[in-house]
C-alpha cells in the first residue's frame, strides 16, 4: 500500500508540475490542459494536485513499511 501511494504521489506531482509549466511556458504536455471542464483553471487544477502529492507522500509516510 505504501508504494502504491508513493507511485500516486509522484504521478500527481508531475502532472501537476506540468500543468505549471504549461500555464506558464508554450509547452504543450500533461493532463491538465486535456480536460475540457477545466479550461480557464489550469493553474487551479495544477496546485491542486501538488497539493494532492503531499498530502499522498505524507499518507505513505505515516503507513509502516512492509
Amino acid at each position: 500500500m505504501k508504494q502504491l501511494l508513493e507511485f500516486l504521489g509522484v504521478i500527481a506531482l508531475l502532472q501537476g508540475i506540468a500543468g505549471l509549466l504549461t500555464e506558464f511556458t508554450d509547452w504543450d504536455w500533461g493532463l491538465v490542459q486535456r480536460i475540457g471542464f477545466l479550461d480557464g483553471y489550469g493553474i487551479y487544477a495544477s496546485v491542486a494536485l501538488l497539493v494532492l502529492a503531499v498530502a499522498l507522500f505524507a499518507a505513505a509516510e505515516s503507513r509502516k513499511s512492509g
